[in-house]
């Protein structure tokens, strides 16, 4: 094994020191906490919006749109809860590409992972006590979660790394909301095992000890779409997807049975403007079937202050990774949910 060391080992607890919340933020992202995990254990009916941008690029970009993201927030809180998407690690198909602000905590300079720990943490503490809004990652590097876990309140295990068990175990020992997607084949059996792995007890090492968890009951089921062996987008928000998926569900008898259906990626093929049909289409397959009005409670949205992706970061709040709603698309189709709820 060839690793050379670039930095020092990592204090972790020196880095929490650095942004740790207090006082009436705190209070406020242990409110808000109790509220999502109500809205996964079925006692708030309240549809649930994981939104945000693909990946967190620009730290006062990301600050503008939860800024805008908590006003609009307020006025719809009494239909829907939103947890604002802060990712901050980006997988990459082939390992190249942009890897996100833990790589990279500034888009246009070379990758410094020290700093970028740093950057994340402020990241997720800015939005948190200026906004008030609480935030969601992905867990794409277990190790990390320490890193970021008394900040986070939503965290999602992507398509690339659901069937790995170091990532379903360490979500076992997670204290808060945590999202399955299925893998990028489609198997819902692989996102259904990873949910029973975090929904039970595990013993394993972890950060050079032997630990053992207590299970997670608010892991859960996110669909996202797949693609077949020609690399064809092949969705599954349709009707028949989400009755295969409640099936399962049912007969595996998991805890608090919640699907989040994730509107970009392969459920779109990444037509971001798609994001707003599907959002359509799955409100009428709640209404026509109670079944998956029951199960099927949460929208993951890409979203960001300006439509599309760029190659490279020169327009403000326009995603460089996969393509976004913009802002004023956002804000009419949360606006349009929320009347869809009430009708």
């Amino acid at each position: 094994m060839v690793f050379t060391a670039k930095s020092p080992k990592i204090n972790i607890e020196e880095v929490r020191a650095l942004s740790k919340l207090e006082g009436a933020a705190l209070a406020r992202k242990n409110q808000r906490d109790q509220e999502l995990e109500a809205i996964i254990r079925g006692e708030d009916q309240r549809i649930l919006l994981v939104i945000g941008p693909c990946s967190s690029d620009n730290e006062e970009a990301v600050l503008e749109y939860a800024k805008r993201l908590s006003a609009l927030q307020e006025e719809v809180k009494d239909r829907i809860f939103m947890v604002m998407r802060v990712y901050t690690a980006k997988p990459r198909t082939n390992g190249d590409g942009y890897k996100g602000l833990i790589h990279q905590p500034n888009a246009t300079e070379t990758p410094s992972l020290i700093n970028g720990i740093k950057a994340v943490r402020q990241l997720h503490y800015r939005v948190i006590t200026e906004t008030g809004m609480t935030t969601a990652d992905e867990m794409l590097y277990p190790e990390n979660l320490p890193l970021v876990d008394d900040l986070i309140s939503y965290m999602a295990v992507g398509a690339r790394s659901v069937e790995d068990q170091q990532h379903r175990f360490v979500a076992s020992g997670a204290d808060f909301s945590t999202g399955f997607k299925n893998p990028t084949s489609g198997n819902l059996n692989v996102m259904f095992n990873g949910i029973y792995a975090a929904q039970n007890k595990q013993s394993f090492l972890f950060l050079g000890k032997e630990v053992e968890t207590t299970g997670n009951p608010l892991s859960h089921a996110i669909l996202r779409g797949a693609l077949n062996e020609y690399g064809k987008n092949i969705p599954n928000y349709y009707y028949d997807n989400l009755m295969d998926t409640i099936a399962q569900y049912e007969k595996m008898g998991l805890e608090n049975p919640f699907i989040i259906i994730d509107t970009n990626h392969d459920n779109s093929g990444k037509q971001y403007m798609d994001q707003i049909r599907i959002v359509r289409q799955t409100l009428i397959n709640r209404d026509w079937n109670e079944k998956i009005k029951k199960y099927v409670r949460g929208f993951m949205i890409e979203s960001y202050l300006e439509d599309g992706r760029q190659n490279e970061p020169e327009v403000f709040g326009k995603s460089i990774t996969d393509p976004c709603l913009g802002w004023d698309n956002t804000e009419a189709l949360v606006r349009e949910i929320y009347q869809t709820l009430g009708e």
